[in-house]
């Protein structure tokens, strides 16, 4: 499954007995609606996700990045048996950040020796 949503808090790698690391972070994907006849709701949902392929990513999941993750989703229940509460966590497999944070994390730029199409001489055989 495929979820875009931005990051509630910045990442934290988790370090397992066995000494293999986890990245651990929780998505928020915002949605609206609107019922027949009525005004127009906003909803919330949130995914706690883990990565497991490297933990490398971590500097780079900052709180407020919008990212896309793509991978296994999963439901936990816990609480007692009167009140019982459920998560939904995500196993991801890839994650793909789409924007970066506001405060100050790089963004890709083009170098300035680049050419454009518009730049590079007419020469076009036809």
């Amino acid at each position: 499954m495929t979820i875009i949503g931005r990051l509630t808090k910045n990442a934290v790698v988790n370090t397992l007995k066995d000494e293999r690391k986890v990245v651990n972070f929780s998505i928020a994907v915002n949605d609206s609606y609107k019922p027949k006849g009525g005004e127009r709701k906003q909803i919330t949902t949130y995914y706690n996700c883990g990565y497991w392929v490297s933990d490398r990513i971590a500097a780079h999941l900052k709180k407020g990045a919008l990212v896309e993750v793509n991978g296994r989703i999963s439901v936990s229940v816990y609480g007692d048996s009167d009140a019982p509460k459920a998560s939904l966590n995500c196993h991801v497999n890839s994650i793909k950040i789409h924007a970066w944070t506001k405060d100050g994390e790089p963004k890709e730029t083009v170098p300035e020796t680049a050419t454009t199409v518009a730049d590079s001489k007419d020469d076009l055989p036809f």
